[in-house]
């Protein structure tokens, strides 16, 4: 759209990216008469609305010279490279510190890990990518599988709704792999956001959101190749291309394969301390744009292979009669989507937005006799309406679908009731979120949904979140909301069958459902030139229907029931980050945990859930950015384990505390870069984390009391080639 009366508004559009292609997110642009101004998000997209004629825009942000930038033709993408404030031989330093950064300008609290902080450590894909950041924790569901899971907030994983492009994936089985699912080369960003979240991506999210962004083919480098090996047996390779056919059309190309079949029994307890894996990925993503429309669209296929399992007899006379003790899972996973914006008035940034999704994921898992099947079909659309009538009053709008079905196969779904082994369901709703900005420092943002489940039929989900700054360097936010799940209990810990415990699933499950409180302030305090970033943060989530699991009742039973009592999630968590003096950042947090549940009528401490994690990360980049360093240390608390058998204890009642250090050192050369580190440089592995491992047969067997690292020190090395845009 191109604009030529004086005074009237037109919309400018684009990416502000840093020389070597990363997105710089919060950069401040304006006009030079400062009449309009914006902030690029985590993508480094922008758009502002200015007047036509005005022929420039500003471009600013912390650690980069401020551009002035030219404006030939409105209706195009714009792209504003930015220079850091030291520049030599074409070497960039950039101000990122530690790469995760908040975003200031935003209603929810949410943090961003960049591109540039994906490299600070191994990240071979997203389980990897959370090791220096204090909210999220990734650990192993049990000793054989592989198998990992988020915890936010102190609650499992399968309370994070998870995204991908701001839409709904990862979702039932898929969950248990997923994260190995997206290798870090991939991604351009991920978004945390705790609490309660946005509406607009439905009523899922219990403790928060994950939204992973993948690299674009409008602003990626034209290659990339990232090669990596490890002490443990682990080869990686990625190549992403990006190729602009047109001025309009563009189309990008990622590739991933890893292979770690090497075996390792390190305790001697005739196990594999790891699965022996390797896998297969590859996506192919369109961006499409016009004036007043914009169209992205990509297919994904995975085939990943894990195996496990005793290496050899165990040490019992009985177990040695029988085959040794296999574990298998074998998985193919095809993914679509396709998202399509229509500016309808960009006067007011009026638009509309059509986004669809679908999944397929077959899993055959084995573990000795007992076999596990699941077909998993997902789809998703969504219709999304948003609108500035003034820039004190912006609506959105919107109605979406998500259906869920899953085939369950095997001699395991015995345990379940006729209606959850071919489980469906369809959930079909409509949502407005109204945000009002009264005055500049003070925004609120209030949103409500409604939703027609076919097994639970109505519900609504209620969300509001304020956000004020009673100065430019101190920002206080606080929400409430609700969050519902619909739980499929074999999709969602199947990690479980690998033990001998047997299944008693209640027949009556309900729709769980939990309200989240949060309140969080920002500082940034200006001392000796630099600003130090301090922020704190509580949220509490309380349960009014939950599915328990349940392993305390009985050692040797899973019980999945109904939740009667309480279940609550108190969590506290202090950061600070501060440049000490420039290229060298300290991040130091501390979160406290109090998560309880009522098991089999008592009210205990959530089993294998530390008390609370310290974390202390450091950054070092040299003034001329040929180097980097990076270190961090993680202290993990003790916790409670499950019930151990009265008459017969396999186990302790608590695990303790232990400490976890990884490294990585960084030589950058123009187009390449060499990296080698090391992760549990302390060597800790948790003993014996398999129960009875002698005697898998047998009805003590269990392979899930996992509350630590099972495998010890890794070290590896990895380069990295590029071709930048």
């Amino acid at each position: 759209m191109v604009a030529t009366a004086a005074g009237k508004q037109v919309t400018v559009a684009g990416y502000v990216l840093a020389k070597e292609g990363a997105a710089v997110p919060g950069a401040y642009l304006h006009t030079p008469d400062m009449s309009s101004a914006a902030a690029s998000d985590d993508d480094g997209y922008f758009e502002i609305s200015i007047d036509s004629t005005q022929k420039s825009i500003i471009a600013e942000a912390s650690g980069y010279n401020p551009v002035t930038y030219d404006i030939d033709s409105p209706e195009d993408i714009q792209v504003i490279v930015m220079i850091a404030a030291t520049e030599l031989e074409e070497v960039t330093v950039t101000a990122d510190g530690i790469g995760t950064q908040r975003n200031r300008a935003s209603t929810v609290s949410v943090e961003s890990i960049t591109a540039k902080a994906l490299t600070r450590a191994a990240c071979c894909n997203l389980s990897e990518s959370f090791v220096n950041n204090p909210s999220v924790d990734v650990s192993y569901s049990d000793a054989v599988t592989g198998a990992k899971q988020i915890q936010l907030l102190g609650l499992a994983g399968t309370y994070v709704q998870m995204l991908t492009e701001n839409f709904p994936n990862l979702r039932g089985m898929a969950a248990m792999y997923g994260l190995d699912y997206i290798p870090g080369p991939w991604m351009q960003s991920i978004q945390v956001s705790k609490g309660a979240a946005s509406v607009r991506n439905g009523f899922e999210s219990v403790t928060g959101q994950i939204n992973v962004e993948y690299k674009k083919p409008l602003v990626a480098d034209p290659l990339l190749i990232n090669l990596f090996v490890s002490d443990a047996g682990r080869y990686e390779g990625n190549a992403v291309g990006a190729l602009e056919l047109t001025d309009r059309l563009s189309t990008a190309l990622m590739l991933n394969y890893y292979n770690e079949e090497q075996s390792h029994d390190d305790n001697g307890d005739t196990f594999l301390d790891m699965p022996r894996m390797h896998s297969f990925s590859a996506m192919n993503r369109w961006h499409y744009q016009t004036p007043s429309f914009v169209s992205q669209s990509g297919v994904k296929v995975i085939a990943d292979s894990r195996r496990s399992g005793q290496t050899s007899h165990s040490m019992g006379e009985e177990a040695a009669t029988m085959e040794p003790y296999k574990i298998s899972a074998e998985a193919v996973r095809v993914e679509l989507f396709s998202k399509n914006g229509f500016i309808l008035n960009a006067d007011r940034n009026e638009s509309i937005a059509i986004i669809a999704s679908g999944s397929f994921h077959d899993q055959d898992s084995r573990y000795s006799s007992d076999e596990y099947m699941v077909d998993e079909w997902n789809l998703y659309a969504a219709l999304l309406y948003e609108s500035e009538f003034t820039t004190k009053h912006k609506l959105a709008a919107g109605i979406n679908v998500n259906h869920d079905s899953y085939n369950q196969r095997g001699n395991v779904v015995t345990a379940l009731t006729p209606q959850w082994r071919d489980a469906r369901e369809t959930t079909a709703g409509a949502y407005a979120e109204y945000t009002l900005t009264p005055v500049e420092n003070f925004t609120l943002m209030a949103g409500i949904r409604a939703d027609y489940s076919t097994i639970y039929r109505w519900f609504a989900t209620p969300r509001l979140h304020v956000k004020y700054d009673p100065a430019k360097w101190v920002s206080f936010r606080a929400s409430v909301g609700r969050g519902y799940r619909t739980t499929f209990v074999l999709p969602d810990v199947s990690y479980l069958l690998a033990s001998s415990r047997l299944w008693n699933v209640a027949t009556d499950l309900d729709r769980e459902s939990a309200w989240n409180y949060g309140i969080s302030s920002s500082f940034y305090i200006p001392i000796a030139g630099r600003n130090l970033e301090l922020n704190a943060e509580w949220y509490y989530t309380d349960f009014q229907s939950q599915v328990v699991i349940d392993l305390d009742s009985d050692a040797h039973q899973v019980n999945v029931y109904n939740l009667d009592g309480t279940s609550t999630s108190s969590v506290l968590q202090v950061d600070v980050t501060y440049e000490f003096f420039r290229g060298f950042t300290l991040m130091c947090a501390y979160r406290w945990m109090d998560v309880s549940c009522t098991y089999g009528g008592e009210k205990m401490r959530k089993p294998l859930t530390s008390r609370y994690k310290a974390l202390a990360t450091a950054s070092y980049e040299s003034s001329l950015g040929k180097w980097q360093f990076d270190l961090t240390a993680q202290f993990n608390g003790g916790g409670r384990m499950p019930t151990p058998d009265a008459e017969n204890p396999l186990w302790e009642t608590t695990f303790n505390s232990f400490v976890q250090l990884s490294a990585q050192i960084t030589r950058r050369f123009r187009h390449w870069s060499v990296y080698v580190g090391g992760e549990n440089l302390t060597d800790y592995k948790q003993k014996n984390p398999i129960i009875a491992g002698s005697d898998p047969y047998g009805s003590d067997f269990d392979a899930t009391m996992v509350w630590g690292p099972t495998m010890g020190r890794k070290l590896y090395v990895g380069i990295r080639y590029y071709i930048p845009k």
